[in-house]
């Protein structure tokens, strides 16, 4: 009955075949060929890009080795949780040397990180970074070499308690990029929001909305070259490497989006 030599046995077996064969090449190679941000570089790519085990795009620039300094900042999350109106106090007191570039209340006119309502947690880690050298800043740098991790802690309170920038996003801005909702999976791009908020957040990661479009652009850039190493185990250097410039154009632009504001700057809110 099992024979090859029996047609009713060997006809299903080989049509079997032709239908798995044609099926693997339609999902193995076609598939990862037709989606719209594909940068597979050959029928091989493609196989294993499909089967999960995703190589570096062509287009993507060369893998930046890790010298230097990185981060040495232990984050959880229930970091930054416990402080009290005293903290803030003190915190307002040596926030007064920041409103130069982030504004009287942490929103900034300039290209420079609106701070109001930013997560303790993510402004604490930078400005311990720039104070250990894990990220270098000519203005930065020298305003954090004297504070102490408590007055980080203090000023990140501050910070966290001011109100934030919501997200303004209407119907009529369109759909949001499908690089800050759905990532790229085909190269292994987590979507923005499952760590950056909208979603989720991820401890240590930054509130982004309300961002000046200039800084978010030149900070995807700087992890992409490597010139940027302060996040830990290089995930926003590995997921800024496979992104293109216009998905970096098109998430810097989205979140950037506030009400009333040309080029999506929120423009006298102080």
């Amino acid at each position: 009955m099992f024979s090859l030599r029996n047609r009713w046995f060997s006809a299903p077996v080989a049509v079997t075949a032709v239908i798995a064969a044609l099926s693997a090449g339609v999902g193995f190679v076609a598939l990862p060929f037709l989606q719209d941000d594909a940068r597979v570089a050959g029928v091989w790519d493609a196989i294993c890009s499909a089967a999960g085990v995703v190589r570096a795009p062509a287009a993507a620039g060369p893998v930046v080795a890790t010298a230097g300094t990185s981060t040495d900042v232990v984050l959880s999350p229930h970091m930054m949780q416990d402080v009290d109106a005293a903290s803030v106090g003190r915190g307002a007191t040596l926030a007064m040397q920041c409103t130069t570039c982030h504004g009287a209340r942490g929103v900034s006119n300039a290209d420079t990180p609106n701070l109001a309502g930013q997560y303790a947690a993510s402004v604490y880690k930078q400005l311990r970074d720039y104070r250990s050298g894990a990220r270098t800043n000519g203005i930065m740098t020298p305003r954090v070499t004297a504070l102490s991790d408590r007055d980080f802690s203090d000023i990140a309170a501050y910070y966290a308690y001011l109100p934030r920038l919501p997200g303004f996003h209407p119907d009529a801005a369109g759909t949001a990029p499908a690089i800050v909702v759905n990532g790229a999976p085909m190269r292994n791009i987590a979507p923005c929001a499952t760590c950056h908020g909208g979603v989720d957040n991820k401890t240590g990661s930054a509130w982004l909305e309300g961002q000046s479009p200039v800084y978010l652009r030149a900070q995807l850039e700087a992890f992409a070259s490597g010139e940027r190493k302060n996040d830990i185990s290089q995930q926003m250097r590995n997921i800024a490497r496979g992104m293109s410039q216009p998905e970096i154009a098109a998430a810097s632009a989205y979140y950037a989006s506030q009400p009333g504001t040309p080029g999506g700057r929120p423009l006298g809110i102080e």
